[in-house]
């Protein structure tokens, strides 16, 4: 590893190298070097401050190197899309399918992804009763994190 990640960010990334291994997919170093800086990131992130990141240890990083280790990600699960700002946040529970839900401060920008009990069995209550089949679920609230309240 490239960056200098904590003993709980290292455990994750060692889970989704075995994860990929698993898989069968390449867990290259370039892919390596933009998943440590996600784990990194306490929120979420845009492509290009993560190719700014990544050109402090790769000086040839260039947006289409972001983008497609973005999509490598975002297809096994590690990483999620954040719609509403257009970034990226780290997954630190992938390996089984889960509703996603984020709180995003509208101040500072922070990004927590949580798990709230009952909305996904609602919602798909909901999509029953209206015929509907529900291929995923991204759930974004926008609001002021603790910090920006007080």
């Amino acid at each position: 590893m490239s960056v200098a990640l904590t003993k709980h960010q290292q455990s994750i990334f060692k889970k989704a190298q075995d994860f990929c291994d698993k898989r069968g997919v390449r867990f290259t170093p370039l892919r390596a070097r933009v998943y440590e800086i996600l784990l990194q990131e306490e929120s979420s992130i845009g492509a290009y401050d993560l190719l700014d990141k990544l050109r402090n240890v790769e000086d040839n990083a260039k947006p289409p190197t972001v983008y497609r280790a973005l999509d490598f990600f975002l297809d096994l699960g590690l990483v999620h899309k954040v719609e509403s700002n257009n970034t990226f946040k780290a997954c630190h529970h992938f390996g089984c399918a889960h509703p996603v839900q984020f709180l995003i401060c509208d101040c500072c920008g922070d990004v927590q992804e949580i798990q709230s009990q009952g909305v996904k069995e609602t919602l798909e209550a909901q999509a029953r009763e209206n015929a509907f089949e529900i291929q995923s679920q991204t759930i974004e609230a926008h609001g002021l994190c603790k910090q920006c309240r007080a």
